[in-house]
């Protein structure tokens, strides 16, 4: 059972629950305008770990047989027989109710909206499917955990959660659209529609720095609003040499840097502008 679990945890590559949870923490301190309950702290982790386990498990169960026909994911645990697909449903069952659970623990407008959270994470795998927009809606879905940081701590709704979010749907949607490049023929042969197929991936990565600049702007426009110090600014400047950095490694021609770009210059962006925040507050 043991080596099962650590095969779902590397399906489902927890580690990059790095993406989202610094964002839902984000949230989570601005709506307290400081630092949270540490019991706030504890459920949103919760909950951020449990539905990003569950969409990502998901995930893998609908794509198999696409992982299955790609000679770069071939080799995920499903088409390769080390994880049956009755595991994998009871694991995406089990941590959906973790993070209910959470939701439950955090307030009742949480623990209403729990199942729609759910179900938006989980029309992200369809979507590929039919729309060459299904990175915008991935970037949707991860731009939820911001505003459900926010009411966490608040119970209610607010502009600075939402503007929040949209900088994380474009930030997600801009990295996603290179990482989509990888898989350029293979979507053309498989019928599968992505920014990269439908428009080239010279123009994919063009869109992919249009994202990024929307993004950047509406971080900028979070720090106005919150009234936010120095350190935030700082931080800003940070997360913009990281954007045009990653942006300059990769290009049409050579996309062997793709996974610098998406794994490690992200997972640093996120947990820098987390951090920027924590300071100016």
């Amino acid at each position: 059972m043991w080596n099962k679990f650590k095969l779902i945890l590397r399906m489902i590559k927890i580690e990059h629950t790095v993406f989202a949870l610094p964002f839902a923490f984000m949230g989570a301190f601005l709506a307290a305008h400081g630092w949270p309950s540490k019991r706030q702290v504890f459920w949103i982790l919760v909950a951020m770990v449990g539905i990003r386990s569950a969409a990502m498990a998901f995930n893998r169960l609908v794509d198999a047989e696409i992982d299955a026909a790609n000679q770069r994911t071939r080799n995920r645990e499903i088409p390769r027989g080390t994880l049956k697909k009755k595991e994998v449903w009871l694991f995406v069952l089990l941590a959906s109710a973790v993070f209910i659970t959470a939701a439950h623990e955090l307030n009742r407008i949480c623990f209403i909206l729990s199942p729609v959270a759910l179900a938006v994470t989980f029309l992200y795998s369809f979507t590929k499917r039919f729309t060459w927009l299904s990175h915008l809606f991935l970037g949707g879905a991860i731009g939820l955990a911001p505003v459900g940081g926010w009411l966490a701590v608040s119970g209610s709704f607010h502009p600075i959660a939402f503007i929040l979010g949209a900088a994380v749907l474009f930030w997600i949607a801009g990295f996603d659209i290179v990482y989509a490049c990888q898989d350029y023929e293979f979507d053309r042969s498989f019928v599968l529609k992505s920014i990269p197929q439908r428009w080239g991936i010279g123009m994919a990565l063009r869109i992919s720095e249009l994202c990024h600049l929307i993004a950047f702007g509406l971080l900028a426009a979070v720090g106005v609003m919150a009234r936010l110090g120095p350190a935030y600014y700082l931080g800003l400047l940070l997360i913009l040499a990281f954007l045009v950095a990653q942006h300059l490694i990769v290009s049409p021609e050579d996309l062997s840097r793709v996974n610098l770009s998406f794994f490690t210059m992200n997972g640093v962006i996120s947990v820098v502008i987390f951090v920027a925040t924590l300071f100016s507050l």
